[in-house]
C-alpha cells in the first residue's frame, strides 16, 4: 500500500537547543524526497523523528491517516536502509533479509519465497547463502535494501545510505535505489549531505539550515532558480553581486552596484524582485571580456579547469569568479569587464542574504 508522509509544524529540542523550528513537509504517494543540508541542518532529526526514534516536541506526523506521532518506532512499519548496513553478522544473506518477515510472523516457506525474489531484484541471488563479512561494501548495502524492501513498507526512509560506499559504487547504488523504489512506488524519504545524489534520485529535494527548510522544489529548479541567497550559494552561486535598480528603458531594467557601475539587464529573463536585490550567478555565468558594456575587473588568479579558464577579479562589488574561453588565456593584472550571460543568472531579494 503507497501512502503520503505529512509533518505539520514539527519541532524538536536537544536539552535546550532547538533542532526543529516548526517543520512542515509532505510527501506525495509514491513520491521520493530529499533532505539536503550541511552537518547540524537538521535532516537527520527529522528522519529520527518520522521513524519514532525520538518524540517531537510539538506538531504532528502523519503516514497516509495513521498519526505516527506518539506510535511507537516498532509499531510504524516503516522499511529503513541504514548508512552502516546494520547486518546481523551470522546470518546469511536469505536469514537477514527475511528477518523482518520472520518478525511478522510470516509463514516460512512464504518468508523464503518472498526474500528470495527480492535478493534475486538487487542482484544478488547467487550471494543468497553468504554472510556479510564475505561480502563487499555495495553488496552489503544491496542487502540492506532488500530487507528494507521486503516487508513492503508504506514508507521507506534512507539515512545517509552511501557515505561509505566509494564514488562509483555510489553512482551504481543511487541507480539501484531509484528504480527498486520507482518500480514499487513507495514513499521515501532520503537524507543526505552530497547535492550530486540528492538532485540524481529524487523527485523534490528540502534544503535545509538551522532547522528549517529554506526551499522544497524540483531538482531543475532549485539549479536554476533558487529562492533565496541561501539556497543559491549551496548550490553554486559563487558570485552575490548587490544591485539597485535605477531606470527602465524599453525590454531592460538598468541597475547600479557598488562603485556606481551599471548593467542593463533584459526584462525577458530578468524578474527584478524589489529596487535593491542580488545578481546570483556561477563562475560560468560571467564571461570574461576585454571590451563592451560590463562589470569593470582587474583580472588575478587563473586557474585551469578543462572546459575554461577560470579567473579571480577584482571588481566594485568585490572579488568574482569569471571563467574565460581556453583559446585566449589573458594575464594577472589586466583590466576586463565581466558580462552576465543573463540566462545562468537570477536575481534575488536583498534582504535574504
Amino acid at each position: 500500500m503507497t501512502v503520503s508522509l505529512s509533518l505539520e509544524n514539527v519541532s524538536a529540542h536537544y536539552g535546550s537547543t532547538k533542532v526543529l523550528d516548526d517543520l512542515s513537509l509532505h510527501v506525495a504517494e509514491g513520491e521520493l524526497v530529499s533532505l539536503l543540508g550541511s552537518s547540524g541542518c537538521g535532516k537527520t532529526t527529522t528522519l529520527r523523528l518520522v521513524a519514532g526514534f525520538l518524540e517531537p516536541s510539538g506538531g504532528t506526523i502523519r503516514l497516509g491517516d495513521r498519526d505516527l506521532t506518539r506510535l511507537p518506532a516498532h509499531a510504524r512499519n516503516i522499511g529503513l536502509v541504514f548508512q552502516t548496513y546494520a547486518l546481523f553478522p551470522h546470518l546469511t544473506v536469505r536469514e537477514n533479509v527475511a528477518f523482518g518477515l520472520k518478525q511478522r510472523g510470516v509463514a516460512r516457506a512464504e518468508q523464503r519465497r518472498r526474500a528470495d525474489d527480492i535478493i534475486d531484484r538487487v542482484g544478488l541471488g547467487h550471494l543468497a547463502d553468504r554472510h556479510p563479512a564475505n561480502l563487499s561494501g555495495g553488496q552489503r548495502q544491496r542487502v540492506a535494501l532488500a530487507r528494507a524492501l521486503v516487508i513492503e513498507p508504506p514508507l521507506l526512509m534512507f539515512d545517509e545510505p552511501l557515505s561509505n560506499l566509494d564514488a562509483k559504487l555510489r553512482v551504481d547504488m543511487r541507480v539501484e535505489i531509484r528504480r527498486l523504489q520507482q518500480a514499487n512506488g513507495t514513499t521515501a524519504l532520503y537524507v543526505t549531505h552530497d547535492q550530486e545524489e540528492a538532485f540524481s534520485i529524487s523527485d523534490r529535494v528540502a534544503i535545509m539550515n538551522a532547522g528549517r527548510i529554506m526551499q522544497l522544489d524540483t531538482p531543475e529548479v532549485l539549479y536554476s532558480r533558487p529562492a533565496n541567497a541561501f539556497v543559491a550559494d549551496f548550490v553554486g552561486f559563487e558570485n552575490m553581486i548587490p544591485m539597485r535598480a535605477i531606470s527602465e528603458a524599453g525590454d531592460a531594467v538598468r541597475a547600479e552596484m557598488t562603485g556606481g557601475a551599471t548593467l542593463d539587464l533584459p526584462k525577458s529573463q530578468f524578474t527584478v524582485p524589489a529596487q535593491n536585490f542580488i545578481l546570483a550567478t556561477r563562475p560560468e555565468g560571467l564571461e570574461v571580456a576585454t571590451e563592451g558594456a560590463g562589470i569593470p575587473a582587474t583580472l588575478g588568479l587563473r586557474t585551469y579547469l578543462g572546459r575554461a579558464y577560470q579567473y579571480h577579479c577584482e571588481t566594485p562589488a568585490g572579488v568574482l569568479k569569471a571563467n574565460g574561453a581556453l583559446s585566449h588565456p589573458l594575464d594577472a593584472g589586466g583590466a576586463a569587464v565581466l558580462v552576465p550571460r543573463a540566462e545562468q543568472c537570477c536575481l534575488l531579494p536583498q534582504e535574504a542574504a
